[in-house]
């Protein structure tokens, strides 16, 4: 069992930065796949960023790549999102997921949600 808790989404200016982290109960976490995924309203959710258990692979949508950079620390049991040059159609509850298959681009592929944090970019 895996608990996720995502953090570091606010209100940010077109242009802007932030970094979201997702803090992960359990010994394991090591061995699962990560991904962050995101919902803007009316909309379904979709992938963002996904990365392996052992950093090796990461794997981007095509609208956030070169944007956003996801990472890993499994001393830390964390994972992150480091978001560049947001733009205001990244206005989202942004998500962090875990399934112990590994990384997927698929929201149906994970097993275990965080709640979302919310990030709001004004134009």
């Amino acid at each position: 069992q895996v608990q996720l808790v995502e953090s570091g989404g606010g209100l940010v200016q077109a242009g802007g930065s932030l970094r979201l982290s997702c803090a992960a109960s359990g010994r394991t976490f090591s061995s699962y796949g990560m991904g962050w995924f995101r919902q803007a309203p009316g909309k379904e959710r979709e992938f963002v960023a996904a990365i392996s258990w052992s950093s090796g692979l990461t794997y981007y949508a095509d609208s956030v790549k070169g944007r956003f950079t996801i990472s890993r620390d499994n001393a830390k049991n964390t994972v992150y999102l480091q978001m560049n040059s947001l733009k205001p159609e990244d206005t989202a509850v942004y998500y962090c997921a875990a399934d112990r298959r590994g990384a997927g681009g698929s929201p149906q592929w994970y097993n275990y949600w965080g709640q979302g944090t919310q990030v709001t970019v004004s134009s």
